[in-house]
């Protein structure tokens, strides 16, 4: 498409969630590049201003970098619906599917995607219990976060309620997670298509939002060292994890392979970080594509979910 053809483009980022801060990096970055190609682009921040305004100011589509709640749920995704201007990314379901990564896991166990063992946390838990069922290590997460916010991995039982604490903080829907011992790989999706793994790695005891964002020891891996035959069974496993919430447009599978090469997925970014850390922009440099080449891959992707109506 030629850059005026996408007309006057808002980005939206910064929102109210507790990844505000990235989202708001994220956005700069995104927006720059836009400009840079010779879109209309301009900088909204849900936070700062009524969603009427887009209607206001005449916002042909939305370059959706809001990352969390209300950005990534389906909660901005129903309201642009509602106002009939075209977005980036997935769609209301499919949105708050990948968001919420307990009714995720329900989904992709229905359809026989390997997700590793999880229970339900609530302030009555038997904790030990927990342990013992699932066993040690543990993940701790919100159900409901990105980011890594939140999140705790869990070595003895008597950890377990302190970590519960912090994850509740953030979100009601606790999850505890069986930790699998192995390879943390991630696959960007960019339309129909994956691009090439990325193998992190962190000296931390997981890749937590200091390694994500700040941390300058964090290792990315790409070519990821897998086999091609392999890594394109992995990828073409990672493309119908993301189908099968329904999603669309970009985003980001993340996973895991444990000792015998079995992938175990984790969840599903419809919004992920495109900051000068972030995965998905360096995949898509592996694969030939420039940032500014790949906001705008994006920003052609932008349209309203097609429902049909029904009468009577």
């Amino acid at each position: 498409m030629n850059a005026r053809d996408f007309g006057k483009v808002a980005v939206l980022m910064g929102g109210r969630s507790a990844e505000r801060a990235v989202s708001l990096k994220s956005g700069e970055r995104v927006l720059a590049a836009l400009k840079a190609k010779g879109v209309d682009a301009h900088a909204f921040d849900p936070k700062e201003r009524g969603i009427e305004a887009l209607l206001a100011e005449r916002f042909d589509r939305a370059f959706l970098i809001l990352h969390g709640r209300y950005g990534e749920d389906g909660t901005i995704q129903g309201a642009l619906e509602l106002l009939g201007i075209p977005y980036t990314g997935s769609g209301v379901l499919a949105s708050a599917l990948a968001m919420d990564k307990w009714h995720a896991k329900l989904v992709w166990q229905s359809c026989g995607i390997p997700t590793p063992r999880s229970e339900l946390l609530a302030h009555g838990s038997d904790m030990q219990a927990v342990a013992t069922r699932l066993g040690l290590p543990l993940m701790v997460k919100p159900a409901n976060e990105g980011s890594s916010i939140g999140m705790t991995k869990v070595k003895s039982a008597r950890e377990l309620p302190e970590a519960y604490a912090l994850a509740a903080n953030y979100d009601s829907v606790v999850i505890a997670e069986a930790f699998v011992d192995g390879v943390e790989l991630t696959a960007g999706i960019l339309g129909d298509k994956p691009l090439p793994l990325i193998k992190l790695e962190t000296p931390r005891e997981f890749y937590d939002y200091e390694a994500k964002y700040q941390a300058n020891d964090t290792r990315y891996l790409v070519p990821c060292g897998l086999p091609p035959d392999a890594e394109r069974i992995v990828q073409d496993e990672a493309l119908f994890a993301f189908n099968a919430l329904g999603c669309s447009g970009w985003g980001r599978v993340d996973l895991m392979l444990d000792r015998s090469g079995k992938p175990y997925f984790l969840e599903v970014n419809t919004s992920p970080g495109m900051t000068d850390h972030s995965l998905v922009p360096m995949a898509a440099r592996h694969a030939g594509l420039s940032f500014e080449d790949l906001c705008l891959r994006i920003l052609e992707s932008a349209r309203l979910e097609k429902r049909g109506d029904r009468v009577g």
